[in-house]
């Protein structure tokens, strides 16, 4: 456990917030793909997939994108000039990284009333689970001094705050979702070792600005970062939220998502309300290499000139499309395949970071 020397002022005292993801953006972060363990046997897939969502996203918002190396640029320049992304809005970062999961080791920023951004230099740790994590820890620091931005530095008791970014989600007016199995687990992956609900609440509070934590339960299977609530459960609006829902009873994935959907029908608002709750579908369950993977339409990202989703070729995505499409008037709700990208036990969201207007 990484100790902190210094007690410094909290984003929440000091007037900072996270903003939520529907809110405008300046630029989306991306990791482009180089560790090829991510993917085995599918990698060269991978870099066109980027290569789409960069250019839904860039049609309306910058992108930084982090790569290894001169030739790592030059070959990303070439797909996304081949995908047909606005090239023009692309700026590189040559930062040295173990992988592209960019939700959880990117920068993530907060934001204050007069517009000023920060980033938090949560300590990232490879989900507790892998021993090659100390480039990917460094990024936050770099992109700091890279954008001329001040960090503020989390703390839980006298111990840098362990978070990522796929483990929580926000409403932007003080309430954030979370799940019991990735935050609070002591014994398989645990984050912040021997440290309480009550602790946990209180460093999230204090490091992100908000008011109200809701606690789910666990998510869905095949998730090696053990419960990331962004494969479950996502607000789309301040008091809306989509939740996923498995009907089939033989499905593994039917009792712990049953079980949040039960706990999301008692849960308030920040305000004291109640959330809308709608229910998004799961698709069929997908296998490679006899493993189950972590598909889920709930991992879809929020830019500003589109909500990407995620479809795995299954009857359900047309109607996960549309769901979101109902909840999303002011910007196009379009499918990614992700077949491909799902074999790195993540797909859109997990690799996108926001960074706020």
């Amino acid at each position: 456990m990484e100790k902190s020397s210094v007690k410094t002022e909290t984003p929440a005292a000091a007037g900072f917030r996270m903003p939520a993801e529907w809110e405008r953006h300046e630029a989306t972060w991306l990791g482009w793909p180089h560790n090829t363990t991510d993917w085995p046997g599918k990698f060269a897939a991978i870099p066109w997939v980027f290569g789409e969502m960069a250019r839904k996203i860039a049609a309306g918002e910058s992108l930084r994108i982090i790569v290894e190396s001169a030739r790592h640029e030059s070959s990303a320049r070439n797909v996304l000039t081949k995908a047909g992304a606005d090239i023009s809005r692309v700026r590189f970062y040559r930062f040295p990284t173990n992988r592209g999961w960019t939700r959880d080791m990117g920068p993530m920023f907060v934001k204050n009333a007069a517009g000023e951004k920060r980033i938090v230099n949560f300590r990232f740790n490879a989900w507790a689970k892998y021993p090659d994590w100390q480039k990917d820890a460094r990024v936050h620091s770099r992109a700091a001094r890279a954008l001329g931005v001040k960090l503020f530095q989390p703390v839980i008791g006298e111990s840098r705050f362990v978070l990522e970014g796929g483990s929580i989600d926000v409403n932007g007016r003080g309430t954030l979702l979370t799940t019991e199995e990735c935050l609070l687990d002591q014994t398989t992956q645990a984050r912040n070792p021997g440290r309480s609900r009550e602790e946990i609440e209180q460093a999230l509070r204090e490091s992100l600005g908000v008011t109200n934590v809701l606690w789910l339960g666990k998510g869905i299977a095949g998730d090696d970062t053990h419960g990331h609530v962004d494969d479950i459960t996502r607000f789309v609006k301040p008091g809306t939220i989509v939740a996923a829902s498995e009907p089939d009873g033989s499905d593994v994935n039917h009792a712990p998502l049953s079980e949040n959907l039960e706990r999301l029908s008692g849960m308030r608002l920040e305000d004291g309300s109640k959330p809308e709750v709608i229910r998004l579908p799961m698709p069929s369950p997908l296998f490679f290499n006899g493993m189950r993977i972590p598909a889920s339409y709930a991992n879809f990202y929020i830019a500003n000139a589109a909500v990407i989703v995620p479809t795995f070729n299954d009857p359900h995505d047309r109607t996960a499309l549309g769901i979101l499409s109902e909840l999303f008037k002011d910007r196009p709700v379009v499918g990614i395949h992700a077949v491909d990208l799902v074999w790195g036990f993540g797909t859109l969201h997990c690799l996108t970071q926001q960074e706020p207007g």
